[in-house]
């Protein structure tokens, strides 16, 4: 298992995040983010800026769609990823820094519905009921979300009684929005979503799918700013994993780095 982030980040990057150092001259860090990581990363951001004067801005989207992006070339100074094989494949490529690759959080899934829609799943099995006629969930292909919605919903023994049921968004910001407009009449989406949006939020139990072991890595960012942002954006790497950054983290939903349950881990 992967430490929480590489020592040799952690040593030159989180003594410097924990007070104000000089800004990359005034460029904003680009940070790629999960779309599951939406509000807990904004107040992620405001937190770093000001113990370290950096500005930042975010990208949400899926992260295998982020991925694509930073392999070709995006000009992204940090990827944070809802799973860690998305950031394997980025250092594999050569666009990111191996050595600042480390897991942040563990994500947690959950169904979510509006509370005025008269109906709440206790159980996925409740989802083949007739009056649930659509089951937003990411697309299963790039949204790690959606992987682990579709293998809880095969382990519960549903897949099959709602597969005709299932639209699928291409993030879990849409797969939410789904449900929130009343064209799906349930989403399973990541819990740090849910918990934020209203309505009615059920946790799924995390053995009834792989571990979301999320993970962070510096890369290379724009060919005429990249030297000059390195240094903030190993200092913003290593604030994540920080107590204050972990604390911001829980408040949204998500686990400890390598959080999951032995039946979990067996699959």
């Amino acid at each position: 298992m992967r430490a929480p982030l590489a020592l040799a980040v952690l040593v030159v990057a989180l003594a410097p995040a924990c007070k104000k150092s000089e800004p990359a001259e005034g460029i904003p860090l680009r940070v790629a983010a999960a779309s599951d990581l939406a509000a807990s990363f904004k107040e992620m951001g405001d937190a770093f800026t000001k113990a370290t004067g950096q500005p930042v801005t975010f990208s949400f989207a899926a992260t295998g769609l982020l991925a694509k992006q930073i392999a070709e070339g995006a000009p992204y100074d940090v990827f944070a990823a809802a799973n860690v094989s998305f950031v394997d494949d980025v250092v594999k490529s050569g666009v990111c820094f191996g050595d600042t690759e480390g897991t942040y959080a563990t994500g947690h899934i959950a169904m979510w519905s509006k509370t005025d829609a008269g109906f709440a799943p206790a159980t996925l099995a409740d989802l083949a009921r007739p009056e649930v006629v659509h089951v937003s969930i990411a697309n299963p292909d790039h949204a790690p979300y959606g992987k682990a919605a579709k293998q809880a919903l095969e382990k519960a023994g549903v897949w099959s009684a709602i597969e005709k049921k299932i639209v699928y968004g291409e993030n879990v910001q849409q797969t939410l929005q789904f449900a929130q407009s009343g064209n799906a009449e349930v989403a399973i989406v990541a819990q740090s979503l849910a918990s934020q949006s209203g309505g009615h939020a059920t946790p799924i139990d995390p053995a009834l799918h792989a571990p979301i072991d999320q993970a962070i890595v510096v890369c290379k960012g724009a060919p005429e700013s990249a030297g000059k942002m390195q240094p903030a954006a190993r200092r913003f790497a290593a604030f994540v994993t920080s107590d204050e950054g972990r604390a911001i983290l829980k408040r949204y939903g998500f686990g400890d780095p390598g959080e999951a349950s032995a039946s979990a881990r067996g699959m």
